[in-house]
C-alpha cells in the first residue's frame, strides 16, 4: 500500500527532472528565406543571431562541433534568440536548401561588409542589426557575445547610432575604436581611432601609447609618424625594448617590400632571387633609418618560404649580430624550431642554437628551453641537451604544467634516440 502511494510521487519528480534539464546544444532553424527568419522573430518577438560561416573555415568547423552543442550554450542562445546558419560561400557539393540562400547570403556579406569567418550578426525582434561579433572562441567568451547583443550599452552597431548623431565624446570614441576592432569593421576603425586622437593633447601617456599601437596599421595612420618619432618611449612603455621598431617594420615589409617579392601565393624553385639592393634602395628613400633592418626581416621570411633554410639562418644570425632587440623571443624560439625541423646541416643548427639560447635568456621559458635542448641533441651535444631538457621539466612542474611530452623527448635523449 505504501508504495502505491510512492509511484505517483516518483513519477512527478522523474517528470520535473526531465523538464528542468536543458536543451542540448543551440537550436538553429531551418529558414527558407531571411524575410522568413525576421517574420518568425517578429513573431515570438526574441532577437536574432545569425551564423555567418563558410565550408572552407577552420574556426567555423570548431564552433559548429565543439561549442554550439554544449548544453549551456543552447541554453542561453535558445532563450533568446531565433538562430540561423547562413554558409557564405559556394560549393559544387552545395544542397537544395543552401543554394535557396545564395541570394539572402550574398546581400547579407555585401550589405554588412562581411569579410572575416565566422562573422555573426544579432538583429532585434523588428529585424534591426544590433551588434556584431568575429571569430571563434570557448562557450563562455561566445555567451557574453551574446549578452553584448541583448546590452544597448555594447551593442556595436547601437554605439554606432550613437556616432552618426554626433557623440564626439572622447570616451565614447575610445570606447568605439574598440568595439569596431572587435566587430572587424576596418572600414570605420580608422574613423574613430583618429577622432579619438584627435581629442587628445598628450598623445605619449602610457593609455594612448597603447591604444596607437593597438590601431596603427598603415603608414598613413596617424599614430604611425608618432612611433617612428618616439620609438624609445613606446619601447619604455611597453617594456621591451625593439618592439615599436618592430611595429614600424613591420608595416613597411607589408606596404613596400613583400608586394616585391611575393607575387604571387606560390614560390617556385626557379624563381629568380629578388634585387635586395634595388629593393633597400626603395625603403631607405622613404625611411633611411629602417632600410637595413627591414631587408634582413624580408630575407628571413622570403629565404623561410623558399624553404633555403641556411640562408635563412644566416639571414637570422646576422640580424642578432646587428640588432639584438630585432627580434623578439617568441621569433627566435618560433625561427630556432623551424631549423631544428628542417634542416641537418650543422653550421645551420649551431647557428640556431646561438638564436634559441638568446630567446631563453630572455624570458626562461620551458618551452624555448625544449627547443634549445633538441637543438643542443641534434648538434651531438647530448649530455647538455639532457640538463636542458630537465630544467625545462622542472619548470614546468613548479607552475603547475603537464610535463608528458617534455619527458618522453627526455626519454628519447636518455636512449640516444632522434627527437626530430
Amino acid at each position: 500500500m505504501i508504495k502505491k502511494q510512492l509511484l505517483p510521487f516518483l513519477f512527478a519528480i522523474i517528470s520535473f527532472a526531465g523538464l528542468a534539464q536543458p536543451t542540448e546544444g543551440m537550436d538553429f532553424i531551418k529558414a527558407g528565406s531571411w524575410e522568413e527568419v525576421k517574420a518568425k522573430a517578429k513573431a515570438e518577438n526574441k532577437y536574432i543571431f545569425l551564423d555567418g560561416y563558410t565550408t572552407w573555415c577552420g574556426p567555423c568547423i570548431m564552433m559548429a562541433k565543439k561549442v554550439f552543442p554544449l548544453p549551456e550554450v543552447g541554453l542561453f542562445f535558445n532563450q533568446n534568440f531565433i538562430n540561423v546558419k547562413v554558409q557564405l560561400d559556394t560549393t559544387a557539393n552545395d544542397n537544395e536548401h543552401v543554394k535557396q540562400w545564395y541570394k539572402d547570403g550574398h546581400f547579407l556579406m555585401t550589405t554588412y561588409g562581411i569579410r572575416a569567418f565566422p562573422t555573426y550578426l544579432f538583429f532585434s525582434p523588428d529585424g534591426e542589426i544590433v551588434h556584431r561579433a568575429v571569430g571563434s572562441s570557448d562557450a563562455e567568451t561566445f555567451i557574453g557575445k551574446g549578452k553584448d547583443a541583448l546590452n544597448p550599452d555594447k551593442q556595436y552597431y547601437t554605439l554606432a547610432r550613437a556616432y552618426a548623431n554626433g557623440n564626439r565624446d572622447p570616451e565614447f570614441l575610445y570606447k568605439m575604436a574598440y568595439a569596431s576592432q572587435a566587430a572587424y569593421d576596418q572600414e570605420n576603425l580608422k574613423k574613430y581611432a583618429s577622432g579619438y586622437l584627435a581629442t587628445q593633447q598628450d598623445l605619449l601617456t602610457d593609455r594612448n601609447i597603447k591604444f596607437i599601437t593597438d590601431f596603427t596599421q598603415s603608414s598613413g595612420d596617424a599614430g604611425f609618424a608618432i612611433m617612428m618619432e618616439n620609438q624609445s618611449k613606446f619601447d619604455e612603455a611597453k617594456k621591451e625594448p625593439g618592439y615599436t621598431a618592430n611595429l614600424v617594420r613591420n608595416i613597411i615589409l607589408k606596404e613596400d617590400v613583400f608586394p616585391v617579392i611575393f607575387k604571387s601565393r606560390e614560390m617556385k624553385s626557379t624563381d629568380p632571387e629578388p634585387d635586395w639592393s634595388k629593393i633597400e634602395k626603395t625603403v631607405a628613400n622613404k625611411y633611411p633609418a629602417m632600410a637595413d633592418q627591414t631587408i634582413l626581416n624580408a630575407k628571413i621570411v622570403y629565404y623561410q618560404r623558399k624553404e633555403n633554410f641556411p640562408r635563412f639562418s644566416a639571414a637570422i644570425s646576422q640580424m642578432v649580430q646587428k640588432y639584438p632587440n630585432g627580434l623578439h623571443a617568441g621569433m627566435l624560439n618560433s625561427f630556432a624550431w623551424t631549423v631544428f625541423e628542417n634542416c641537418d646541416d650543422i653550421a645551420c643548427i649551431k647557428q640556431a642554437i646561438a638564436w634559441s639560447l638568446a630567446s631563453v635568456d630572455k624570458t626562461n621559458d620551458p618551452m624555448y628551453i625544449d627547443t634549445y635542448a633538441n637543438l643542443l641533441h641534434k648538434s651531438g651535444n647530448t649530455p647538455d641537451a639532457i640538463k636542458w631538457q630537465k630544467k625545462a621539466i622542472a619548470q614546468l612542474k613548479e607552475d603547475g604544467e603537464d610535463t608528458e611530452e617534455f619527458e618522453e623527448t627526455l626519454a628519447k635523449m636518455e636512449k640516444g634516440e632522434k627527437t626530430w
